[in-house]
């Protein structure tokens, strides 16, 4: 028997199976990619009797690859927050799943390990963008506030490292990240101790953002905004978290960052207001390769020809 994890590339996906196998350390089958790479479970290999764990990717998108890996005789374990349509009904399949607006992948996983690893899914929660759900479970930590802040930082700079158009834009194979991550129990003692890789992720994401803070909008009007960014490695790395910096600096607008491609197609990252987390999802899955979940979705391959609809589509659903 093997066991297969396949998990989403940002800091979400990481900081859940970072709980899981700090739970139960094992050598598994690691299989993820860029965060935008969701139909992991097409790319899995099973015979009966594996176990595949599924973090934070949506079960809708990874539909024909699920009931292939259940036919074949393998357990599955499925945690997640997106949009998951209908669940199959097998005995072989576990789910947990939650498309609460506040809820992240690795806020289930701690309350599945109940609270084991609790900095760990902190920073996921904070990774995912959602600062109420992670206060509220960082205050059992009894953290000051520069700690809770160390915390915060971290999510955000793992989260940083999962966009890209290809795994050649980011710092570290998400992989690669997990297997650092996974080393310590402790998010704080991963912060002291592999400092290289801190490092280099906080020094990126500095660099990028300052560059991303200098874009004027495209669109822009009272309840929403559009940026556009070049087709260049920084802006593609960090186009999720700088629609997150944008949705934080004003919670009452919705934003869409738009990225350009190298084959002239944009990939689409949307906030609904952190006011009003919902309807991200619902815009984006009016478009081919598009999905998400309510208060933070994407659209992997928008064509020029479709981004004054996308804006019309955008701005219209939060007017």
């Amino acid at each position: 028997m093997k066991v297969i994890d396949c998990f989403n590339g940002d800091a979400d996906g990481i900081c859940a199976l970072t709980q899981l196998r700090l739970a139960k350390p094992i050598e598994s089958v690691l299989v993820t990619g860029v965060k935008r790479d969701i139909q992991l479970l097409d790319r899995v290999d099973v015979s009966a009797g594996d176990q595949v764990n599924v973090l934070d990717v949506s079960l809708d998108k990874n539909r024909r690859g699920l009931e292939s890996i259940l036919a074949k005789g393998a357990e599955v374990f499925y945690c997640d927050h997106h949009f998951a349509g209908e669940l199959p009904a097998h005995e072989n399949l576990t789910t947990v799943i939650n498309t609460s607006a506040n809820v992240c992948t690795s806020l289930l996983i701690n309350q599945h390990l109940k609270d084991e690893f609790l900095e760990w899914a902190v920073v996921g929660t904070f990774g995912d963008n959602l600062k109420k759900s992670a206060h509220g479970m960082a205050k059992f930590l009894e953290l000051n506030s520069d700690k809770l802040k160390q915390l915060e930082n971290l999510g955000i700079y793992l989260n940083y490292n999962g966009y890209g158009a290809s795994l050649e834009d980011l710092y570290f194979h998400p992989a690669d990240l997990f297997k650092h991550t996974s080393q310590h129990a402790s998010a704080f003692a991963f912060m002291r101790d592999d400092v290289d890789t801190f490092e280099t992720l906080e020094s990126g994401y500095h660099q990028d953002m300052s560059k991303a803070a200098a874009v004027q909008p495209r669109f822009d009007v009272s309840h929403a905004a559009v940026f556009e960014l070049p087709d260049q490695a920084w802006a593609r790395r960090v186009s999720g978290v700088f629609g997150n910096d944008l949705a934080n600096q004003s919670p009452d607008k919705a934003h869409a960052v738009i990225t350009l491609k190298p084959d002239g197609d944009y990939v689409v990252s949307v906030r609904a207001p952190l006011q009003n987390k919902h309807g991200a999802d619902e815009i984006c899955r009016q478009f081919d390769t598009g999905g998400g979940r309510s208060a933070a979705a994407g659209i992997n391959s928008l064509p020029q020809s479709e981004v004054d609809r996308f804006i019309e589509v955008f701005s219209g659903f939060y007017s």
